[in-house]
C-alpha cells in the first residue's frame, strides 16, 4: 500500500477514553513504521502537538474507567476543517460512546474521506445491545435471554433466574457491568449501570468458558479463550490490568467447536451489517452450548488486546494487521 496521510482519531469523551489512547499509541507507532504520515487527533481536544502526543501515549490504562467523562455535552468538531492537512484516511482508534455508536461515523461521512471500521448503521446497531441481540436471534445466532430495566425482582427471577448480568445497553469494555446474585442486589446494580447509559439491560448469566473470535474483512481469525484470574466476569480491570486474565490463542477446542464459533462470528458480523473488522464474544456453557454475548465494532488495539493476539496466532504481525485494517477501508485503487 502506498504511503498515505492518515488521521488517527483517539481519546474522546467516553468512559473508554484511556483504552482508546492506549490503542492509538500502538496504531500511530505502527503506521509511522510503515511509512505513513500520521496526524493524531483527540476528538475532545483537537489535533495534538508532538508534546501532547508524547505525554498522552506514555500514560497507562488505569484500574478503573475515567470518571466524569460522558457524551452528554456535544463538542464543536472544529477539526472537520482540515486546513492544510490532506487526509487520505481516518483511522478510528476510538472506543465506546460517540466514537463507536455511529455518531462519529456520521461526522466522518460528511468529510468524504474513507474511515476504518463499520459505517453509521452497523455501528449504531451493534452498540445498542437490545437491538443487536434481536437481530442476532433473527439471524440464528444464539444469545442469552434478557430484559430491559425497569424490571422487578419477581420478573427477573421468572424470566432469567439468578444470577443475572446487569449492564448499560450502550457501553463497551464492560464499563458499568455487574453480576447480581439475588433480588437484594438488583436495584443498586441497575442504579450503577444507569450512571453510564440511559438504558440498562438485564441478561441471564451464562456460566462456562469465555471465548472470542475476531473477523477481518470476510475472514474469521483465530478463536481465543480468556481465563479469568480474579473475577467471574471479564470486567474492565481484568481486561486492562496485568494478572487480571490470561488469553490463550488459539483456544483449546475441538475442530467442530472452533468451526462453529468462527461461523457464528461471521454470521453476527453480517447480520449487523458490519465492515472492516469486528470481534464477537461468546460463552461456552457446561452443556456445550455456545452463547453470543456481544459484538464489538472497534475492538481494542492495545498491547493486551484480543484482536492483535488473534491475528498473531494466524501469523499476522501487529503492523500487518493495522495495514490490513486500512486496506479494508480504502477503495481498491488506493489500497494497492
Amino acid at each position: 500500500m502506498k504511503a498515505l496521510n492518515i488521521g488517527v482519531l483517539l481519546g474522546g469523551t467516553s468512559s473508554e477514553r484511556d483504552v482508546s489512547i492506549a490503542s492509538a499509541a500502538q496504531v500511530v507507532r505502527a503506521l509511522r513504521g510503515l511509512g505513513h504520515q500520521v496526524w493524531p487527533l483527540d476528538t475532545a481536544l483537537g489535533w495534538l502537538t508532538p508534546e501532547q502526543e508524547r505525554a498522552m501515549f506514555e500514560a497507562r490504562v488505569g484500574a478503573l474507567p475515567p470518571s466524569g467523562n460522558t457524551d452528554q455535552h456535544a463538542f464543536l468538531p472544529a477539526w472537520l476543517d482540515l486546513g492544510r492537512r490532506q487526509i487520505d484516511l481516518w483511522f478510528l482508534a476510538l472506543h465506546g460512546g460517540s466514537g463507536e455508536d455511529g455518531r462519529m461515523q456520521g461526522l466522518l461521512e460528511m468529510t468524504g474521506i474513507p474511515y476504518t471500521g463499520s459505517g453509521v448503521l452497523g455501528s449504531a446497531m451493534a452498540m445498542d445491545k437490545d437491538i443487536s441481540k434481536r437481530l442476532l436471534r433473527l439471524a440464528g445466532v444464539p444469545t442469552p435471554d434478557w430484559l430491559m430495566a425497569p424490571a422487578s425482582p419477581q420478573e427477573v427471577e421468572r424470566v432469567l433466574g439468578w444470577p443475572v448480568v446487569v449492564k448499560p445497553s450502550k457501553q463497551g469494555s464492560t464499563v458499568g457491568l455487574g453480576v447480581v446474585h439475588g433480588p437484594d442486589e438488583l436495584a443498586a446494580a441497575i442504579a450503577h449501570a444507569s450512571c453510564f447509559d440511559d438504558e440498562v439491560m438485564l441478561e441471564r448469566f451464562i456460566p462456562g468458558r469465555e471465548l472470542t473470535c475476531p473477523v477481518l474483512g470476510q475472514e474469521a481469525l483465530a478463536v481465543g479463550e480468556i481465563l479469568l484470574r480474579q473475577s467471574e466476569i471479564f470486567d474492565y480491570e481484568a481486561k486492562y490490568q496485568p494478572g487480571g486474565a490470561e488469553e490463550v490463542f488459539p483456544a483449546i477446542l475441538s475442530a467442530d467447536e472452533t468451526a462453529e464459533i468462527r461461523r457464528l462470528s461471521l454470521l453476527a458480523h453480517r447480520a449487523l451489517k458490519l465492515r472492516g473488522y469486528s470481534r464477537t464474544d461468546f460463552r461456552l456453557d457446561p452443556q456445550g452450548n455456545l452463547w453470543c454475548l456481544e459484538v464489538n465494532t472497534l475492538p481494542g488495539l492495545t498491547a493486551m488486546s484480543l484482536l492483535p493476539q488473534s491475528a498473531a496466532a494466524c501469523g499476522m504481525a501487529f503492523d500487518a494487521l493495522v495495514e490490513r485494517i486500512c486496506r479494508e477501508a480504502l477503495p481498491d485503487a488506493v489500497s494497492k
